[in-house]
């Protein structure tokens, strides 16, 4: 496969590959010093999204994919798009949900904890998902530019070679500013996480609240099934991350006035 990765390109993945791992780390300091926050939601935000979304959500998509049901979605967009923003919603609302309820229960006294979770939960994806990312595409890229693709694609065959060429291909054709797109996106997908931990921290706290729950589900879907059915219809990037920051801002507002309204209660 012919050409190269512009520099360009490769500069703006090592700024998204400091920008995914930078995210969790400036928001756990900020959170513990300027808001006073413990430290343990943050890493219980870690494992929960480890455990709901990369182990038992990543098993029952293995386990649906493999099934005659699992073609017919992965084939049709619409239902590629409702199936994956269900899934999210469910397994990381219900994780945040039962971590509240068990785990951090003592720690519910301080309303920041949700924001610190939040941070966790989000951050930890944003490392995994821009941070270790963008550094694969930059050795991908390297190995690219000098000529050493067949360290790549020489072991392989069949679908895992298709792959291995796809995402060549896809790193050759790829606009260098999409790779700083990545850390933009991550900005605000950590921005909705924090809301939808705060969201899920009072139906956890209050029973009457209780309603939040379902929401933050209904949100978490919207929000991952949108994005995934743009994705499919071959929607531009810069529209597709427009459309998130819109929709994360959204939920941000909102999780703020249910904050503020049930601190306001609790003062009362």
């Amino acid at each position: 496969m012919n050409g190269t990765v512009p520099t360009l390109s490769i500069v703006f993945m090592g700024i998204s590959c400091v920008v995914g791992f930078a995210i969790p780390v400036v928001l756990l300091l900020y959170f513990r010093i300027k808001k006073h926050a413990d430290i343990l939601p943050f890493f219980v935000g870690c494992a929960v999204m480890i455990l709901f979304a990369f182990v038992l959500e990543a098993a029952v998509h293995r386990a649906v994919f493999s099934s005659p049901a699992g073609e017919k979605i992965r084939n049709t967009i619409w239902l590629y798009a409702l199936y994956g923003g269900i899934m999210a919603g469910l397994f990381e609302e219900t994780g945040r949900f039962l971590a509240f309820k068990t785990v951090l229960r003592k720690k519910r006294q301080n309303d920041s904890n949700a924001l610190m979770y939040g941070a966790g939960h989000g951050g930890l994806e944003s490392a995994f998902l821009l941070g270790i990312t963008m550094i694969n595409n930059i050795i991908w890229s390297v190995l690219i530019n000098s000529g050493n693709t067949e360290v790549l694609t020489g072991a392989l065959s069949g679908d895992m070679l298709k792959q291995a060429e796809e995402a060549i291909g896809g790193l050759l054709a790829t606009h260098s500013y999409e790779f700083l797109l990545g850390s933009v996106e991550r900005i605000f997908a950590v921005l909705l996480q924090i809301a939808l931990s705060v969201l899920v921290w009072f139906a956890a706290k209050n029973k009457k609240s209780l309603w939040l729950y379902p929401v933050a589900i209904l949100i978490h879907f919207a929000v991952d099934a949108v994005t995934a059915g743009l994705a499919g219809g071959g929607t531009s990037t810069v529209l597709i991350e427009v459309i998130i920051a819109v929709m994360a801002v959204a939920a941000a507002l909102f999780a703020r006035r249910v904050f503020l309204t049930h601190q306001a209660v609790q003062e009362f």
